[in-house]
């Protein structure tokens, strides 16, 4: 028999997170490594776990996630995303919980683009009167 799996793509920054949660005792797997051991920071683990704390699922599911690009805090919010989403798919009675604490929007700050004639994208050389 197949097992049940849910699948949630989260966003963040520039990472990009797929995340499957399945029925188990309350595993978090990042990137094939335990979530202490991936992201070494308590809040960034604080941060992937708020959705199944919220909705107290936080030992029903297994969570298996895989995510790329951008840094450690940006992977961490696009986790915490796909978690959600995945969450929704399972139950879509958790929508409206998830929804008002704002797990369920697409954090859309994006880094703003280089200008021509500046450093940076807002960042100008130093001013020189001679």
């Amino acid at each position: 028999m197949a097992e049940v799996k849910y699948y949630g793509t989260g966003r963040r920054k520039n990472a990009v997170a797929k995340v499957w949660i399945v029925p188990g005792d309350g595993q978090v797997t990042v990137n094939e490594r335990e979530l202490e051991q991936y992201f070494g920071k308590k809040t960034l683990e604080m941060i992937v776990r708020q959705p199944l704390e919220l909705t107290g699922t936080i030992s029903r599911f297994n969570v298996i996630a895989k995510v790329h690009g951008g840094g450690t805090s940006g992977q961490a919010g696009a986790v915490r995303h796909g978690i959600a989403r995945a969450l929704v798919q399972a139950d879509a009675g958790l929508r409206p919980k998830l929804k008002a604490a704002g797990f369920m929007t697409r954090d859309p700050r994006m880094k703003e683009r280089r200008k021509y004639g500046l450093k940076k994208a807002r960042k100008a050389s130093q001013f020189s009167k001679r």
